[in-house]
């Protein structure tokens, strides 16, 4: 457990977050190992003040389990996953992997930080796109949960 605050693990999941959006980007258009875009962000990025385990646990999440969480986002898509803006397509990908994979991390907050670094990275509507494709596969991951 971490020694600090409850609100500061928070945020330096979300500043992970907002970095793995980042990473996954570059390494979507960059084609590089997933090993050498964290090293990357590691020297070149800010990470002292994100969660660093979890930003690499995001990545290589995503990449080991990348054909997977693309056959979960299908049916909630009007296109190929190829053809989906790649900072859209990175954040539907991180927050299919935590959808799926980390059940300790409230589908709420998923949607949201996904949401939220869309509309900081992506274009002026991809939000709303991200938004809609997660409030459904979520009902189909979670969907326990989001009955409550």
């Amino acid at each position: 457990m971490s020694q600090h605050p409850q609100g500061l693990d928070m945020q330096a999941r979300s500043r992970a977050r907002r970095r793995a959006l980042q990473a996954l980007y570059a390494w979507q258009l960059s084609g590089s190992h997933m090993n050498a875009v964290i090293e990357q962000f590691r020297h070149e990025q800010d990470m002292e003040v994100a969660d660093l385990e979890y930003f690499e646990d995001l990545l290589h999440g995503v990449e080991k389990n990348v054909e997977a969480l693309d056959e979960c986002l299908r049916p909630h898509i009007d296109r190929e996953v190829a053809q989906i803006d790649p900072i859209e397509r990175a954040a539907l990908r991180l927050a299919a992997y935590e959808l799926k994979f980390r059940p300790d991390v409230p589908y709420r907050v998923v949607i949201n930080e996904a949401i939220e670094v869309t509309k900081r990275f992506g274009a002026d509507h991809g939000h709303s796109y991200v938004n809609g494709v997660l409030d459904k596969l979520a009902g189909e991951l979670r969907a326990v949960e989001k009955r409550g």
